[in-house]
């Protein structure tokens, strides 16, 4: 029995080694919310894991109100390179707190730091054996009276673009896939996706909601959806491993 017993535990640890951990690394947009029994809020990060199977973890690093300056100053990212591994990835995506000017210990230039601290995840990740995959910013439901989606986020989605195609990094244009989800419902069916509550509709906004930012499960899991299968659709061998993980 011992013997059996010590096979079973040899054979769990060999599979705990061979599993793929992704790292995401971003901000509300992507983070995992508390108390999801009560909070309608979702990051598409927190809904990652029902696309996988076994042999691949989510390990979702992102935080609430973090900008690449804020994530690295925080020696948040140094924690993830102390216990990153040779084959994982790293999910980055950044920019809607990078652009808050009026806050110097967020706001970065998006040609000078936010560019930079792309560069330092992607280098950094690879010095460990990581695979880097960067993702342009979801956009705000911010439509028009002409029912036109306006762009909020400049040109930190292009610096994303442009780093990773001078890097060679896979990129899912997050940005332009998430425009055309919003679009596809319209101005108002759109709520839908985010967090639009009267008062007293739900407990946890006893006041009412409206946010045109974040996601509820429903907006989150098409954005993760959309992620996913645009990876899929990617013709880069560094994600053949994530590709046979998927569902």
């Amino acid at each position: 029995m011992k013997r059996i017993f010590m096979l079973l535990m040899l054979i769990s640890l060999n599979c705990l080694a061979q599993q793929t951990t992704i790292y995401s690394i971003g901000d509300s947009t992507m983070a995992d919310k508390s108390e999801p029994e009560v909070n309608p809020e979702r990051g598409w990060g927190q809904m990652l894991p029902q696309f996988f199977t076994e042999a691949v973890k989510v390990d979702n690093r992102a935080v609430n109100g973090r900008s690449t300056r804020s994530f690295i100053n925080e020696k948040r990212w140094e924690a993830i390179l102390k216990v990153i591994k040779s084959g994982d990835y790293v999910f980055i995506q950044f920019g809607h707190n990078d652009e808050k000017f009026e806050d110097s210990t967020r706001y970065t230039n998006p040609h000078t730091a936010y560019r930079h601290n792309l560069i330092k995840f992607v280098t950094e990740s690879r010095a460990k054996g990581a695979i880097p995959v960067l993702f342009s910013s979801i956009v705000r439901r911010n439509f028009n009276e002409k029912g036109v989606l306006i762009d909020t986020h400049g040109d930190y989605p292009l610096e994303t673009r442009l780093v990773a195609m001078e890097y060679h990094v896979p990129f899912v244009d997050l940005g332009y896939l998430s425009e055309v989800l919003e679009m596809s419902y319209g101005p108002e069916k759109s709520k839908e996706l985010h967090l639009h509550f009267k008062p007293g509709e739900i407990p946890f906004y006893p006041k009412g909601k409206a946010d045109d930012t974040h996601l509820c499960e429903k907006g989150a899991t098409a954005i993760a959806n959309l992620a996913l299968n645009e990876i899929k659709l990617l013709n880069d061998p560094s994600l053949d491993k994530l590709k046979k993980g998927m569902k």
